[in-house]
C-alpha cells in the first residue's frame, strides 16, 4: 500500500478516498529529493564515502538507547543522513585538501550549517530535518557554531547528529591520519562530557559501543559493506550493493582503477594500473541505498508527523 494512502486512512478511516491535490508518491519524493541531493554532497568529498549512512545509523541507535520514541529517532536518524547539506557551498580545494586544513579554510568549512539551512529554505518537509542541517555543530557548553548555543538550546536532534557526525569523523581514516579505534574514541567523548557532547546521548553511545552494536557501522559505507582501501589514499572506494564481481571501481582521490572481486564472500580490489576516465570518475547515484534509508525512514515516522509535513 502506498504511503499516500495509508495517511489518507489514517485521515479519513478508510481505503477509499484520495488526497487531493498531492500526488500518490509526493510524500516519498519530497524525502527522496533531499536525500538524493544529500549524497551528491557527500560524493565530492573523496574521504568521507559512507559518512552520511554511517551518521544515520548510529544516531538511530543513539536516540532509542537514550529511550526516545520511534519516531524521533527516525527523524534523528534522517538528519543525520541529511546534516551536511551545506559542504556543496564549500570550494574543492578545502572539502578534498589532503592536509590539515588552517585557520582561514576552517572557517570556511564552518559556514556549511548556514548554507545549508539556506539550502533546505522553502523546501515541504525544511522543518523534520533543520535541527541537524543548522545546529550540528554546536555544543552544551556554548563554544560550537554557527550560533554558540548552549545546553537548553540545542534541540535533541542536533545533539545526536553532532555526537555521531564527531564519533564518525574520529574513527574514520583522512588522508593525515589513520582512524581511531572504538575505544580511544569513546575515550574522548566521554572526556568531554557536557561540554563538547551532550552527557545523556555520550552515554548512550558509549554504551552501545561497549555491547559491540557499533562496529558493523564503522569503517563501512552500507550495511555488511565495508568501505574498499585505495593502495595509496587509504579506505576511500565505496562498494555499492549492486556491484558485480569484475567491476570497476576507482578511487575518487588518486583516480586509480581497480577490479571487485570476491572470496570468502568478502570484497577486494584487484589494482589495473591504470587511470579512471572523466566519465568512470562522475558519482553514480546508489539508488538502492536511498531507497532502503528512505523506507526505513518512513516507516519510523508516526501518523500525526506524516501528515504535519503533507498539510
Amino acid at each position: 500500500m502506498s504511503l499516500l494512502r495509508k495517511v489518507n486512512q489514517w485521515v479519513s478511516g478508510s481505503a477509499d478516498n484520495s488526497i487531493d491535490n498531492i500526488s500518490d508518491s509526493h510524500f516519498t519524493s519530497l524525502l527522496s529529493s533531499l536525500m538524493t541531493m544529500a549524497w551528491f554532497v557527500e560524493a565530492r568529498d573523496p574521504y568521507t564515502g559512507g559518512h552520511l549512512w554511517r551518521v544515520s545509523k548510529f544516531s538511530e541507535l543513539v536516540a532509542l538507547k537514550a529511550g526516545l520514541s520511534k519516531d524521533d529517532a527516525a527523524r534523528i536518524s534522517l538528519g543525520g543522513f541529511l546534516h551536511d547539506l551545506g559542504k556543496v557551498g564549500i570550494p574543492d580545494a578545502i572539502l578534498r585538501k589532503t592536509d590539515k586544513l588552517t585557520d582561514a579554510e576552517y572557517e570556511i568549512i564552518k559556514t556549511h550549517p548556514d548554507i545549508g539551512f539556506r539550502m533546505l529554505s522553502g523546501h515541504p518537509l525544511a522543518d523534520l530535518v533543520k535541527d541537524a542541517v543548522l545546529l550540528h555543530h554546536e555544543r552544551p557548553d556554548g563554544r560550537g557554531y554557527p550560533q554558540g548555543l548552549r545546553a537548553e538550546d540545542i534541540s535533541d536532534m542536533a545533539k545526536v547528529v553532532g555526537l555521531c557526525d564527531a564519533f564518525d569523523a574520529m574513527t574514520s581514516s583522512r588522508p593525515y591520519r589513520a582512524g581511531m579505534p572504538q575505544e580511544k574514541a569513546l575515550s574522548i567523548i566521554a572526556a568531554n562530557k557536557g561540554t563538547q557532547f551532550d552527557a545523556g546521548f555520550a552515554d548512550a553511545l558509549i554504551a552501545l559501543g561497549e555491547a559491540g552494536e557499533l562496529a558493523h557501522i564503522i569503517g563501512h559505507s552500507d550495511e555488511g559493506i565495508p568501505l574498499q582501501s585505495c593502495p595509496s589514499c587509504g579506505p576511500t572506494i565505496v562498494v555499492q550493493r549492486e556491484s558485480q564481481v569484475g567491476d570497476h571501481l576507482h578511487c575518487p582521490s588518486c583516480t586509480g582503477s581497480f577490479a571487485l572481486e570476491k572470496e570468502s564472500n568478502e570484497f577486494h580490489l584487484t589494482p589495473l594500473n591504470q587511470a579512471a576516465s572523466a566519465k568512470e570518475l562522475e558519482p553514480k547515484l546508489d539508488t538502492d541505498l536511498i531507497n532502503r534509508q528512505l523506507d526505513h525512514a518512513i516507516t519510523g515516522l508516526n501518523q500525526k508527523t506524516i501528515i504535519k509535513h503533507l498539510a
